[in-house]
């Protein structure tokens, strides 16, 4: 029976490989096959998680004290996020059979679904580090894939995803050595160590990053919103919004509760610190994007803040709000996505002022989307309000259990988790007026709703959205209090009747609704044109369009200029990590001066500090020296350059271009050196390996 385990990871990761080399005809197999195994992983999911405990041990590497085995465990944890993340993969591969923009490389995106499915089982039943590691990285690889089979620019969105994740994935790998070279075991279930000392504190905060990387955090989230601008929203609505979040705050619930045992108050303020940050900062972004995509990628970020302040608070009820709050934004989101790819389908773009009146052409898509905006902006009785409230109560148990660290700024994470609710409900009425309720325009007007495939997936999705909202003691009590070992009853204060809300909140509607129609039936509604300063036209002519909605807000001083900022990426790390590698290649540039003694002295001394190392002489006098030589060379070499410089007036024709500057060159291997120079100052594909030959009219000027 334990070998069940070894299915829903090794099936579908054996038949993702192998899509991956099919040729693009096949895509009618590609899809039947993805659509079985996707299907049968969800009922090895379904039966897994009802069996309950399942362990599986297979000696696979043993190399003196190391032991590589594949230990497979089916906890309520990893049982239950296992059975939503493959119910997640069925309805995208349901959702993708009748999408037009994701079969144009079929076998490439139907592969990577299944390696994805399979490398987050893989995540989710590991007992030991490493092999967590190993399935960690084909979730990783599998997203770059299905990022590349988009648009324009997937590519570089793909890329910059790829590099981010990977960045956070080697810090995974440090953490994980650190653990070992402390426990010394991979073994999760055997690890249990303080953070009272150094190499715990480092290696807790290197498996933090990569979670909260996964999950898509403050301040290594940029990838997120720019594979929202430019991949397929079926992607989006699989991983960034679902099985990434999942994955992501999984691997924190884990570290916080089962590898680490948290004595640092400082822990504990970082990872307040980054939920409240991601829940202001993200939504504050959002409020003023004008594409549907990059909007809701901008509020995937900021929920995540509500999961990370929710474990941060150590109470029962914020850690069990915290993992709740990771299923209902699954849910949830990936609704969202799935009605933005239908919207973008239908309407051929995502661009919110191009956008309106969707509500009568595509009601389906409307009423979901509407459900599941209510629930990412709290509001009862849908499941997003429950597992904020229980993120709310969190931190004020921790402010009133509590005395240091974090628990004293409990009234700023709280009024951050509060205030955050609010502007998510209001960017989400500009989305909703923008893309439903306004003034249909007149390209959209033989706009019509997509295929029941593609709309099966979404009422679903926004059906759990309602259950788990006024229901939600069930999923509380089957998935989550399990999952985390509190007894049901003791997590929860205070008193919320989900269902004599629900009940009350209908009657309202109801008697609202019956007072409007009274007073349209009773009197007659007068049309007149509209009169704007003067001048009289029609109605139809008469739009108001959403991306005005809280052009204020990014026109506001020194809110302003942080806007401007942001949107010219200075707040991105990737960006900034970019700069810094081309300034220091451009440096180390300069090191290639073709002066054959400078090269030597480089090599003699490598070879000195390798010879102070291996000597026995202590690593840091051999790092003081090196430093020291290396500080001194370079400055000798420098100088030594300077004496040759002289000051010189270049001019010479390139393919028809003239060309004129002054530099300060080495007379040493003078034309290699003007050429260097020109290319430094003006990147251009004219200076290419046959430059030589396309150089005319080299004139060489002394300039005292």
């Amino acid at each position: 029976m334990d070998k069940i385990l070894l299915v829903p990871i090794f099936l579908p990761l054996t038949a993702g490989f192998v899509l991956l080399f099919l040729p693009n005809k096949t895509k009618s197999l590609s899809k039947a096959l993805t659509l079985v195994i996707s299907g049968l992983t969800l009922a090895l999911a379904i039966r897994i998680f009802t069996v309950g405990q399942l362990d599986y041990a297979c000696s696979v590497l043993q190399i003196d004290n190391l032991k590589l085995d594949l230990l497979l465990s089916a906890k309520p944890l990893g049982g239950f996020i296992l059975m939503f993340a493959m119910g997640f993969g069925l309805l995208i591969t349901l959702y993708s059979l009748r999408s037009r923009n994701e079969t144009k490389r079929a076998n490439v995106y139907y592969g990577a679904i299944l390696l994805s499915i399979g490398g987050t089982a893989g995540v989710l039943l590991s007992n030991h580090l490493l092999f967590l590691l190993m399935f960690w990285e084909i979730v990783t690889v599998s997203l770059y894939l299905l990022i590349t089979t988009g648009g324009r620019n997937s590519n570089f969105a793909a890329t910059k995803s790829f590099a981010m994740v990977g960045v956070s994935d080697a810090a995974l790998l440090l953490g994980t050595l650190m653990i070992w070279a402390r426990s010394g075991t991979f073994v999760i279930s055997d690890i249990s160590i303080a953070t009272t000392s150094t190499l715990p504190i480092i290696a807790f905060l290197l498996l933090m990053t990569a979670a909260i990387t996964k999950a898509g955090a403050l301040p290594l989230h940029t990838w997120l919103p720019t594979s929202g601008e430019y991949a397929p929203t079926s992607v989006m609505a699989l991983l960034p919004a679902a099985i990434d979040k999942l994955l992501g705050i999984y691997l924190l619930v884990i570290i916080v509760r089962e590898i680490f045992v948290l004595e640092s108050a400082a822990l504990s303020f970082i990872l307040a610190l980054i939920g409240s940050a991601t829940v202001i900062i993200a939504v504050m972004i959002a409020m003023v994007q004008h594409n549907l995509k990059k909007l809701l990628s901008y509020h995937a970020i900021s929920q995540v803040g509500y999961m990370v302040l929710g474990i941060a608070t150590g109470t029962a009820v914020g850690i069990a709000g915290g993992v709740f709050h990771m299923l209902n934004h699954a849910i949830y989101k990936c609704c969202l996505f799935l009605c933005g790819g239908a919207v973008e389908q239908a309407a051929g773009t995502c661009e919110l002022d191009r956008l309106g009146g969707l509500g009568k052409k595509m009601s389906i898509t409307f009423i979901t989307c509407l459900i599941a905006a209510l629930s990412i902006s709290g509001m009862p009785p849908f499941n997003g309000f429950v597992s904020k409230w229980m993120v709310y109560q969190g931190v004020i148990q921790m402010g009133t259990a509590r005395t240091s660290g974090a628990a004293q700024l409990w009234p700023v994470w709280l009024t951050c988790a509060i205030f955050g609710s609010v502007l998510t409900l209001a960017s989400f009425v500009k989305l909703i007026h923008s893309v439903f309720l306004s003034r249909l325009p007149e390209e959209l007007k033989d706009v019509k709703e997509v295929s029941p495939l593609q709309t099966f997936p979404m009422v679903v999705l926004a059906s759990l959205c309602v259950f788990f909202g006024i229901f939600y003691h069930v999923p509380l009590k089957l998935f989550i209090y399990p999952a985390l070992n509190i007894e049901p009853g003791t997590a929860i204060f205070g008193t919320w009747d989900s269902v004599l809300a629900t009940g009350l909140i209908i009657i309202g509607i109801g008697l609202g609704l019956l007072i409007l129609l009274v007073g349209l039936l009773s009197r007659k509604v007068r049309t007149v044109p509209t009169w704007t300063c003067g001048e009289t036209q029609t109605n139809e002519q008469m739009t108001i369009p959403g991306t005005h909605f809280y052009k204020t807000v990014s026109s506001m001083g020194g809110l302003k200029q942080l806007y401007t900022r942001q949107e010219n990426g200075h707040f991105d790390l990737y960006n900034q990590a970019q700069k810094l590698g081309l300034a220091l290649i451009k440096r180390l540039r300069r090191l290639h001066s073709g002066i054959l003694p400078t090269y030597l002295t480089w090599v003699i001394l490598g070879l000195l500090v390798i010879l102070l190392i291996v000597c026995g002489i202590q690593i840091w006098w051999g790092s003081l020296i090196a430093t020291a030589l290396f500080l001194v060379i370079p400055l000798l070499s420098i100088l030594k350059k300077e004496e040759k410089m002289k000051k010189l007036k270049v001019t010479f024709e390139i393919e028809g271009t003239h060309l004129a500057d002054m530099f300060y060159l080495n007379e040493e291997n003078l034309e290699k050196s003007i050429l260097l120079a020109f290319d430094e100052k003006n990147p251009s594909p004219l200076f290419d390996d046959n430059l030589n030959t396309k150089v005319r009219n080299l004139e060489i000027q002394d300039i005292e």
